[in-house]
């Protein structure tokens, strides 16, 4: 199980990217939102979705749910 956490403030494109802990992007403590720990980053990002409507895994820590 890993922690998982959301960037509050959207990319360019919209998402709001989900980010694994440790994770060399993870964005400052003032901007994210602890989601909890799961097994995998699909759990993460159906609790990310519980908070943004538009939702995307980090490219580099996430990179099974990442889509755009």
């Amino acid at each position: 199980m890993e922690h998982y956490y959301a960037n509050d403030n959207p990319q360019s494109t919209g998402e709001h990217e989900v980010h694994k802990e440790g994770c060399q992007f993870m964005p400052e403590i003032l901007n994210r939102t602890y989601l909890g720990m799961f097994s995998s980053c699909k759990d993460a990002l159906e609790a990310a979705r519980q908070k943004y409507d538009n939702v995307d895994g980090c490219f580099f820590c996430a990179n099974a749910c990442h889509n755009r």
